[in-house]
This record gives C-alpha cells, structure tokens and sequence, in this order.
C-alpha cells in the first residue's frame, strides 16, 4: 500500500494514496522540470494510470513516501518514470492547488517544485507503466498547444503555467 503524506484533523498523517484523492485530502507532492534553453521536457501519462490516464504532464510528478525526503522522491522518480539519473535538481519552491481529476478524485497539493537543466540528447527510458510518451517542447509552443487543446494536459500542468510560470521558469 502506497502511503503518502496527507492532513487529517490539521495533522500530517499516513494515508494510503487513492484514500487521500478519493477524500480530497491535503497531501503532499513533488514536481520536476527538465529544461534544455527555452525548452521543457514534458510527458504523457500512461494509458492505464487511475486518474489523468493519457494526458500531457511536466516532466514528472509524484507523491513522496511516508517519511520520505522531497528531494530523494524527486530523483527516484525521474529514475523510475523515465529513466533519468545523475541530474542536478534544483528547489524552485513551494506551490499549492487543488484540482479535479475525473472520477471523483481531487488533487489537493502542496508540491516541492524541482528544475534541472539538460542536453535535448538526454537519454531516457521510459517506464510504460507510468508513461506512453516524452518530448521536449519550446515553452512558447506549449503555451500555444494549451490554449488551443487544454483537454490534452493535465489539471495540475496548465496551472503551473497559468499561475506559477515565473516561479518556475523564472522571466522566460
């Protein structure tokens, strides 16, 4: 059983991962974006995901582990979902949302956002339990692909970008 780290009574507790969406529980979450320049790698979840199966998503996103270190959760993920080692992650802070995700699941987060910088030549190895799909896209162009087909991206992504793009980003 996946246990996150979720707010129950005010208190940061243990709570199994579906649990916690199918409650719309505070919980908390890691986010990472691999630049290269102007661009970002981006992802697009597997067809059998739970929730969001098939859209379009930053480079990773997760849920630490009970008791796990942000950071150690952000690189473990990279590993497993895309086959991404040896990066340099740097904090760019906290963001918060709150999101329906279909199916009567809500993504209430407090995410960790991580960045890292890359060659567009980094070699990935996509996990196809997790992900069906990678590409790196020019900011300008994602921002684009959003406002023309928001349906295609995840709840979570077109926030990032609407509302905490220079947190992440920084002026680009």
């Amino acid at each position: 059983m996946d246990m996150i780290p979720a707010w129950v009574d005010g208190r940061l507790q243990p709570v199994e991962k579906l649990a916690a969406h199918q409650r719309g529980l505070q919980h908390k979450a890691v986010s990472v974006f691999v630049l290269a320049g102007d661009r970002v790698l981006i992802q697009q979840r597997a067809a059998e995901k739970y929730h969001t199966p098939n859209l379009w998503a930053n480079t990773c996103c997760t849920h630490p582990h009970w008791d796990e270190n942000d950071l150690t959760c952000a690189h473990r993920r990279l590993a497993q979902e895309l086959g991404i080692t040896g990066l340099a992650l740097t904090p760019a802070g906290e963001v918060r949302y709150r999101a329906d995700v279909g199916g009567g699941l809500i993504e209430d987060e407090v995410v960790q956002v991580f960045t890292a910088q890359a060659e567009t030549t980094l070699p990935l190895a996509l996990n196809p339990a997790e992900v069906q799909a990678a590409r790196w896209v020019a900011l300008a162009d994602l921002l684009a692909e959003i406002a023309a087909a928001p349906d295609r991206f995840t709840p979570w992504l077109r926030i990032y970008l609407s509302q905490y793009r220079a947190q992440i980003f920084g002026a680009a």
